[in-house]
């Protein structure tokens, strides 16, 4: 269980308590990317007795097997071996065999769900497909328009490949005629739509937080193309990839060689071959956009989606004379990759910021799978934060700074109980529902998220939001022990600016029509706007340019 998932569960305990889809209860705040995977999850919280925790790891199990079970029986009716040909799992080898496959699967995140969903997408192209081969094409065709649509409710960025999916349906159905391509539209738009428009009311903000905190609209390919190595060169990827292209090349050669037919049978080639390219394309925009933002601190993690794709029409391949070699390749490097290659930095962080999610938890809490509360209570800071929150007198906040001897936790009478900590999964795992958790980084805290960042910071890191804003938010007055006063009132005067004070109302103003329509209006401008981290420049209310929308 990563400290992402762990963000996930927090959303979900508070949904579940009737406080709503936020991080914390009175702040509607979208800490979540994947809308889905936190409705889903709030499923097996409705029974009296489960566990969150494991249930987010079995739930992410199951998903990332069921995709690999549509990738894989996609794959061998691609081929026409739908009868007792057998087939052999060439691709589907390389996904089992990458460790953050595994890791991330099982981590509470959404990447089961990803696996899951592109995998049924996928295979209900290709069964549209196969209506087509059989020449029953007015069989049902909403269901692969429904679950394409879904794509920005998986992940935002799937939505790429919910538009390519889309136009290869348009492709296969469009001789049904454009009422019904129309009406497909609607049907794969109408959810998200819907969503968006609540998300746009509720938020204030067009896009989740997540979005805010790594300024996904700024490009950083130097740090994307070593993210991208980072992945290609500790598995040798160039392996697998070698098997794959002379499979795909070996079969595509065998496909143009049947003696070809006029009339249905090259609109059917036609046909296959926009199914095939969804996948193949996609993986190409998926790959591309995560290494424009830069990757992620994570290693693979951002890039498992994009290399999904790229197997998924080789997942199976028909057995036979052209596929032996590239099946026994990728089957040794399998076993050699299971066995032997992992991330040559270990639990420590890496070069370039990259690091081992799973390795340097299970290294840190000195235990092999920690899934549950009692798992991360051994924290060596967030037990001893939660603790000074308990024995204080009053609400507090409580704030790593330092001290005599090295950093320590301070706790200043303050408005509400808040904890401030970097690590909010692990962090909200052990602190109660009533405690505020924030972080510096802008994920569910929009003060954080809406001022500017560290340049070329670590990805999803560079905001680091100063202490000052802090004691500021909470009306700590007084004594501010680490941080000079100074600072704290030039936070305090940025924090009145007027548009400042429009963005906090955005999610703190109790949710009236009133307020959800002007949210819904200014969620544009409110998703572009950003103020100085340094205080004392925000403090002039001097505005910044605006980000691209």
């Amino acid at each position: 269980m990563s400290d992402d998932g762990l963000i996930v569960l927090r959303t979900v305990r508070n949904l579940l308590a009737g406080d709503g889809p936020v991080f914390n209860a009175g702040e509607r705040v979208e800490s979540n990317t994947s809308t889905l995977w936190t409705y889903l999850l709030a499923l097996p919280g409705l029974v009296p007795g489960i566990s969150l925790n494991w249930a987010s790891v079995v739930a992410g199990l199951l998903f990332s097997v069921a995709g690999l079970g549509f990738a894989f029986d996609g794959a061998r009716r691609l081929f026409g071996a739908a009868g007792p040909r057998a087939v052999v799992p060439l691709g589907a080898l390389v996904v089992v065999a990458l460790p953050p496959f595994w890791d991330f699967g099982t981590s509470g995140l959404e990447t089961g769900l990803i696996v899951g969903w592109l995998g049924l997408t996928w295979w209900l192209l290709v069964r549209r497909l196969e209506a087509w081969r059989r020449g029953d094409g007015a069989g049902r065709d909403w269901p692969p328009a429904f679950v394409l649509g879904l794509a920005p409710l998986v992940r935002p960025d799937l939505a790429l490949f919910g538009v390519m999916a889309a136009l290869a349906l348009v492709v296969l159905e469009y001789r049904r005629g454009w009422r019904r391509i129309v009406g497909l539209g609607v049907v794969a738009a109408a959810l998200p739509a819907a969503y968006e428009t609540f998300r746009a009311g509720y938020y204030g903000l067009l896009v989740p937080s997540t979005a805010l905190a790594k300024e996904a609209s700024e490009a950083r390919w130097q740090q994307g193309t070593y993210y991208l190595l980072d992945l290609l060169g500790t598995y040798r990827l160039w392996i697998p990839a070698v098997g794959l292209v002379l499979a795909a090349a070996l079969l595509a050669v065998r496909a143009l060689t049947r003696r070809r037919q006029p009339g249905p049978e090259l609109a059917l080639r036609g046909r296959t071959a926009v199914v095939v390219a969804v996948p193949l394309v996609s993986a190409l925009l998926l790959a591309v956009y995560v290494i424009r933002v830069g990757g992620d601190f994570m290693h693979g993690r951002m890039l498992l989606p994009a290399l999904f794709c790229l197997v998924m029409p080789v997942a199976a391949v028909p057995l036979g004379r052209w596929t032996t070699l590239p099946v026994l390749g990728t089957a040794a490097w399998a076993v050699f990759c299971l066995m032997a290659l992992r991330p040559a930095y270990g639990a420590t962080l890496g070069p370039n910021w990259i690091a081992n999610e799973r390795l340097y938890y299970v290294s840190l809490l000195g235990n092999p799978h920690p899934v549950t509360a009692e798992d991360y209570s051994t924290h060596p800071m967030v037990a001893e934060g939660v603790a000074a929150l308990e024995a204080a007198d009053g609400h507090s906040l409580a704030i790593v700074g330092a001290k005599p001897g090295g950093a320590g936790w301070w706790v200043y009478p303050a408005e509400r109980d808040s904890l401030v900590w970097l690590n909010l999964g692990v962090a909200g795992e052990l602190a109660p529902l009533d405690v505020r958790v924030l972080d510096g980084v802008g994920l569910v805290n929009p003060i954080a998220g809406h001022a500017t960042g560290l340049p070329n910071g670590r990805i999803g890191h560079d905001k680091d939001l100063l202490p000052e804003w802090f004691l500021a938010d909470a009306g700590v007055r007084g004594d501010t022990g680490f941080v000079g006063p100074t600072y704290v009132a030039d936070a305090r005067a940025a924090l009145a600016c007027p548009r400042t004070v429009e963005m906090l109302a955005s999610y703190r103003a109790p949710l009236t029509a009133e307020r959800f329509r002007d949210n819904l209006t200014g969620s544009v401008e409110r998703s572009t706007y950003r103020f100085s981290r340094d205080a004392a420049e925000a403090a002039t209310c001097a505005p910044l340019p605006a980000l691209p929308e």
